[in-house]
């Protein structure tokens, strides 16, 4: 009897671990196959004796981003979209250039955590935990400061220095996703009715007409 509970309690115990994870490659890699119609949870895989070296390599993020536009930063991504061979490895990677003063405006990625590292300058960075408490947690990075950012949660960094700044993020998803908050709520196509963001911010309908109208 004793040996029954423990081998159901060790299948239980086994269960729960592999639902809490992420099945296994049942391959090498799933080549993103561009060219393809199927629709499924991620990209069909090209045929693995077409895949070459270039399925898993691109450029690029040695040139700096233009950072001319109302925020002052310009994210490069290296998604699957860019690379090919990312697809299935849940992984990618963004370059961030900030002018002088500029921001990486409040923003969520719905399917990753991100780990950011400043190359240069400095910036202040922060994420909001969820309600109810809408804890701001934020800390100024210098050159080489590693700060991570929570699944899900809206996070922004803002240059703190003089000069421009550089960081490099990676991220756990293969298409991370990205919400801007200002963007989708002000933004969105259609826009959201007018008297629920009335409600929502608790402004008077010409602030929001003003803002939707920069957006």
């Amino acid at each position: 009897m004793a040996s029954h509970i423990l081998l159901s309690g060790l299948l239980a115990l086994f269960f729960t671990a592999a639902l809490a994870s992420d099945p296994s490659p049942l391959q090498d890699f799933c080549v993103a196959d561009t060219n393809s119609q199927v629709l499924l949870n991620g990209l069909a895989c090209k045929d693995p004796k077409m895949v070459d070296a270039n399925d898993f390599s691109s450029s690029g993020l040695h040139i700096a981003g233009n950072t001319s536009n109302p925020v002052g930063s310009k994210v490069t991504p290296m998604t699957a979209a860019q690379i090919p061979g990312l697809n299935s490895l849940d992984i990618s990677l963004v370059r961030i250039d900030y002018a002088p003063g500029g921001i990486n405006p409040p923003h969520t990625h719905p399917r990753a955590t991100e780990i950011l590292t400043v190359l240069e300058g400095s910036l202040e960075v922060g994420f909001v935990t969820s309600n109810p408490q809408n804890r701001l947690i934020t800390k100024v990075l210098q050159k080489g400061d590693v700060f991570v950012f929570p699944i899900g949660l809206i996070h922004y960094q803002r240059n703190f220095g003089n000069g421009s700044a550089i960081a490099i993020a990676a991220l756990s998803s293969q298409n991370p996703g990205v919400i801007t908050v200002a963007n989708t709520v002000f933004g969105s196509k259609p826009h959201i009715p007018s008297d629920v963001l009335v409600m929502a911010f608790q402004v008077d309908n010409n602030v929001i007409n003003y803002i939707k109208s920069k957006f």
